[in-house]
């Protein structure tokens, strides 16, 4: 279980401060602090609004910017570790815009606790930002405490993709509006999509499945229409690539699964949410089942690789599984595939690691034990080698 010492609060506050010049104090899930810094604390609503600030930033997966009175702005970002959430930090305050009128903070001051003279002196302290240096300095604040902690956000890095996938949605869905094009998608999208899918661009095949999710939710927002042309959606990913390549049929029984997933989808953004887990679990089939498996010994090899990849394998135990020799079973998969089995389990294990790097914010340590690797610098060695990148290059895109 995470521990959030003094000491962390302490150096993410010092370094906060030698960048930005202020400093920030911790909240509970209240939006209550201790700390006799903290001037807005007295406030008549300040808990309740710094407890919906946090909740917000929760849900949008980064900082949340509020006005904690006219023109006074400010931010908090959360403290999480694995899904658990330790309360919130507050950046401070600034005031914003052009005008050097204070009369309305003043009066707004006032009027929730603070006494004319604490109003004046409290408003005369803050500088003055543009709205881009705010969002900057929040951004930094989550960026150094989960630095400085090493906590793993786990929860809000998987808000703000679902955020992000939710804006790239509604783009594509006003532009479409504003082109007034066709707003059923068009079929031959799902060969780009596959085509997508094959070459391994999860980015590229996820921008055109938001596409079409546009498409299909302007051609009818009802949500038995929504799931229906959905689950339509991953049968003709299905079927398409089992065309292509008979071998994919096991692709078949996934499909049962994510149908279930989809026609269960409570409203629209849920019903994305599945076809996006689907379509990560569709590429992973294809990677594993897209290769020339012609051999039952060979396609059972690879089942076995790609079942067991986080274990400890060799080549015996690989062998020992099938039921051949190990000399046997090396010459069939290098004839097979055109790898060798040591090095087709390499390639498993760094694909799921990107994975890894993709969806978590796990560290490089915890990812190569998840993937089989006992060793980081061994992992990052097959990594760079099957890549190009380091782990950490890679997951800064």
């Amino acid at each position: 279980m995470a521990i959030l010492s003094k000491r962390i609060i302490s150096e993410v506050s010092r370094v906060y401060h030698a960048k930005y010049g202020l400093r920030s104090c911790s909240v509970d899930l209240s939006g209550k602090t201790d700390t006799q810094r903290d001037r807005l604390s007295g406030l008549a609503n300040s808990g309740r609004r710094r407890s919906y600030a946090l909740q917000q930033s929760i849900n949008l997966g980064k900082p949340y910017i509020y006005n904690a009175a006219p023109m006074v702005a400010t931010w908090v970002i959360p403290m999480e570790d694995k899904r658990m959430i330790h309360g919130g930090l507050i950046g401070g305050e600034v005031l914003i815009g052009g005008s050097l009128d204070r009369r309305e903070s003043r009066a707004y001051l006032v009027a929730q606790g603070m006494t004319l003279t604490e109003a004046d002196r409290f408003l005369r302290k803050l500088v003055i930002w543009p709205g881009s240096r705010v969002k900057e300095a929040a951004e930094y604040l989550q960026e150094i405490f989960y630095s400085i902690s090493g906590w793993s956000p786990d929860l809000i890095k998987e808000n703000c993709l679902k955020v992000l996938q939710q804006e790239q949605i509604n783009r594509a869905i006003e532009d479409q509006r504003k082109r007034g094009k066709n707003v059923l998608y068009a079929f031959e999208k799902e060969r780009m999509l596959l085509s997508n899918i094959r070459a391994g661009d999860r980015n590229g095949a996820r921008r055109i499945l938001n596409d079409m999710l546009a498409s299909i939710y302007l051609s009818s927002p009802e949500m038995a229409v929504l799931r229906a042309r959905t689950v339509e959606l991953m049968s003709c990913l299905t079927r398409a690539a089992i065309e292509d390549n008979p071998l994919m049929e096991p692709l078949i029984e996934r499909n049962h699964i994510w149908t279930e997933r989809l026609i269960t989808a409570v409203d629209f953004n849920d019903l994305s949410q599945a076809l996006m887990a689907a379509l990560d679990s569709f590429i992973d089939g294809i990677y594993l089942h897209g290769m020339n498996r012609s051999n039952t010994k060979v396609r059972k090899a690879l089942d076995y690789i790609g079942n067991n990849f986080a274990e400890q394998m060799s080549l015996q135990s690989v062998a020992d599984d099938v039921g051949l020799s190990t000399c046997r079973l090396a010459h069939l998969v290098k004839e097979s595939i055109g790898v060798t089995v040591h090095q087709m389990i390499q390639q498993v294990r760094i694909r799921h690691a990107q994975q890894l790097l993709e969806r978590t914010s796990k560290s490089c340590a915890e990812i190569a034990y998840e993937v089989g690797y006992n060793d980081q610098s061994y992992f990052i060695k097959h990594f760079k080698r099957l890549t190009g990148q380091t782990p950490i290059r890679y997951r800064k895109g």
